[in-house]
């Protein structure tokens, strides 16, 4: 179980399921505070992410004027985020070596892979890479450590709903810095840096990205059109479904969304007569179909978690985020 503190105040409680929460809470109200609480609905976690190259190369200016970032982003080869996360990929690689595997694993140019400056959130997180592609500036190295940070940041709040970025790839086009050091600080390269990445990801057709638990289900043949049933009304999807070799026990492996999970335990034994036992685990990240800035369920979804962090209702328009030359 985890537990930490919102920036809106709130303490969030994390758990490995509903039954799970259940007994942290009672525990947490009943033995510990010994006071009534007041709990939310239960809430997912969700990650942000691209699905095309940014449609142009996004240009912020410092706020002194002295200086300018051109930045785009594309989405990453589907496979890589997994293998950032889990570890076959990580900034402590020699960089020659990674760049071989990038190349020919996910087809990075081998140039390109080696300047990879920062993998992000965190120095690992959900799989993002800030890549320096730019020619022959100047100075360049004096604002790295800037740039850094303003990309962990970045990719720890998402511009659609401040979740974590997962899967995207961040290349550094081009810089134009003023020669004298005292204008192009950190207080100066950090929040124009941030600024530019979420603009550069609102360029990119932004998506929401849910999680998804595979649910494994043992139950007798009568059962499974109850099954199925359930899983329609909740955007579930079979992918298997086996008989257990001399026994009339049924398994069935299915995807479905952590967002429609809620109360499915419950529901699935009403509609199979207490036949059906499921069994929960997380899979991975899929995206929503739909546009986030588009009223209708994804974008009701980013309304909900930006209300519920106490950010404006509205997703910021990419005007109010680049600069114009």
């Amino acid at each position: 179980m985890q537990c930490y503190i919102e920036e809106s105040g709130e303490h969030i409680v994390a758990g490995a399921g509903e039954l799970h929460l259940e007994i942290c809470l009672k525990d947490l109200e009943e033995d510990f505070c010994n006071i009534p609480l007041k709990t939310s609905d239960p809430v997912v976690s969700y990650r942000e992410t691209v699905t095309e190259t940014s449609d142009h190369v996004c240009m912020a200016k410092s706020a002194n004027k002295h200086n300018r970032l051109y930045v785009e982003c594309a989405p990453l080869h589907e496979d890589l985020p997994q293998a950032i996360e889990d570890n076959e990929i990580n900034p402590r690689d020699d960089p020659k070596e990674r760049a071989k595997v990038l190349a020919e694993k996910y087809g990075w140019d081998k140039e390109e892979a080696r300047r990879i400056w920062a993998f992000g959130p965190e120095g690992m997180g959900n799989g993002n890479v800030l890549v320096d592609m730019t020619k022959a500036v100047a100075y360049l190295n004096e604002i790295k450590d800037s740039c850094v940070g303003a990309f962990q940041i970045a990719t720890r709040e998402g511009v659609l709903c401040d979740e974590n970025v997962r899967g995207v790839r961040y290349n550094m086009v081009d810089v134009t810095l003023h020669a004298d050091a005292i204008h192009r600080g950190g207080g100066q390269i950090i929040p124009t840096f941030r600024r530019v990445l979420a603009a550069a990801q609102l360029s990119a057709q932004p998506r929401l990205l849910e999680p998804i638990f595979l649910v494994e289900i043992q139950c007798p043949e009568g059962a499974i059109g109850g099954i199925y049933s359930c899983l329609n009304r909740r955007r579930g999807i079979v992918i298997e479904e086996s008989q257990r070799p001399g026994t009339p026990m049924y398994n069935v492996k299915c995807y479905l969304p952590v967002g429609e999970s809620f109360g499915f335990t419950a529901d699935l034994r009403s509609q199979t007569s207490g036949q059906a036992f499921p069994q929960c685990v997380f899979d991975h990240w899929a995206a929503m179909p739909g546009d986030p800035s588009v009223p209708g369920k994804v974008g009701d979804i980013v309304k909900g978690i930006r209300k519920r962090k106490a950010l404006k209702e509205e997703i910021p328009s990419l005007a109010t985020l680049e600069d114009k030359l």
